[in-house]
């Protein structure tokens, strides 16, 4: 397994070691044993799987309070995955980082708990799974707007498919501050 640094402290790909020949392949997507030493979580308590077609975008969305950190992969498909740090007064607060994730590269993205997130789909159909560190709390879920031009995401697609959820998600300076994770010092 090999970990790749994102410009967002916390915020990771991992790169699972692939074992494979003629008759297909085998991955370790997730051991405790490995991932705590990094500091990555060794406990999740859901498991979310979506599908999407292509175009759509979901997000950029977090929990607060009770936040979740998500580990995300793409189980058949293609898509762009975003974080971004929303933590009141974070060094990088504001600032995203993005990969590609795919059925092929079997990339996965930690987003630790006080980071939005969000993806959009660039294959015709992708199947997203979900690793969350805290149950889905509808009291607490909130969304920032996936075109907030003052966070800078370079989407590849320009006219997404969106929920009116997502359509309607308030700009991240719109946001009161009570509403946003708050930045703990490491």
């Amino acid at each position: 397994m090999k970990v790749v640094e994102t410009g967002l402290p916390g915020c990771v790909v991992i790169e699972p070691a692939v074992w494979g020949d003629a008759r297909g392949f085998f991955y370790e997507a997730w051991n405790a044993d490995r991932f705590g030493p990094l500091g990555l979580p060794t406990q999740f308590v859901q498991s979310n799987v979506s599908s999407s077609t292509r175009g759509v975008l979901r997000g950029l969305h977090y929990q607060w309070p009770n936040p979740q950190g998500k580990l995300v992969s793409v189980l058949e498909g293609e898509v762009y995955d975003v974080a971004v740090d929303i933590r009141r007064g974070s060094p990088t607060f504001g600032k995203s980082a993005a990969v590609v994730l795919s059925a092929d590269n079997k990339r996965h993205f930690w987003i630790p708990e006080g980071f939005a997130h969000g993806f959009a789909v660039l294959s015709d159909r992708a199947v997203f799974s979900y690793l969350c560190t805290a149950g889905y709390d509808k009291a607490a879920d909130a969304g920032i707007r996936w075109n907030d031009a003052k966070l800078a995401i370079d989407w590849p697609i320009g006219h997404p498919s969106l929920s009116e959820k997502d359509e309607n998600a308030p700009f991240l300076a719109d946001v009161p501050a009570d509403r946003l994770p708050v930045y703990a010092a490491p």
